[in-house]
């Protein structure tokens, strides 16, 4: 007689419950022993019933022994992720750095560029060969360049001369606590 597919799902009534857990968990037991003894491996099943009972099965050993070589195989591995991590993470920050740095390199070497062609036509290296509104440009070109010389000259001019007055509060202040400092020791 065939029996059929049993539905999985809770059983109710709590004697068969609990027959049925007796029965299943002596063949999850049977099932490791088997499992020890063919493939030569180290099983460990923890299992808790209803009521709180504790039932395990260590195959070589003990239960304790097996959770350590657990926990530091598990410790390793994620020890190994972090490390592999951080190495990825390093090498991540490494290659913005160096695109960064060769973006300011193109950079440079096309203002360079401009630069070459636009001094080439300041002082006549193929000034011959400029039309008229190309001249015009670059006098506009000049112009601004030396409308920014000037502007960022003043800027920092300002910058001294604000550096120069906070120095000397800073210094007339030191000078009134020592002139203070000398007048408190004089009395």
């Amino acid at each position: 007689m065939v029996r059929g597919k049993v539905q999985m799902r809770r059983i109710e009534n709590p004697v068969h419950r609990q027959v049925t857990f007796c029965k299943r968990r002596g063949g999850i037991l049977k099932k490791a022993r088997e499992l020890s003894v063919l493939c030569d491996a180290d099983v460990g099943v923890i299992i808790f019933s209803s009521q709180g009972k504790l039932h395990e099965l260590a195959t070589n050993g003990n239960m304790h022994n097996l959770v350590q070589r657990y926990q530091s195989n598990v410790e390793g591995n994620q020890m190994e992720r972090g490390a592999l991590q951080r190495q990825v993470t390093e090498g991540v920050f490494l290659l913005r750095e160096e695109i960064g740095l060769l973006q300011r390199g193109l950079s440079y070497l096309k203002n360079f560029e401009v630069i070459m062609n636009r001094s080439r036509s300041a002082y006549g290296g193929g000034a011959g060969e400029m039309t008229l509104d190309k001249l015009h440009e670059l006098e506009k070109g000049l112009e601004l360049w030396s409308y920014q010389i000037r502007t960022k000259k003043m800027q920092m001019m300002q910058q001294e001369i604000q550096f120069l007055r906070n120095k000397e509060g800073i210094m007339k202040a030191a000078n009134e606590m020592l002139q203070e400092k000398a007048s408190v020791q004089l009395q």
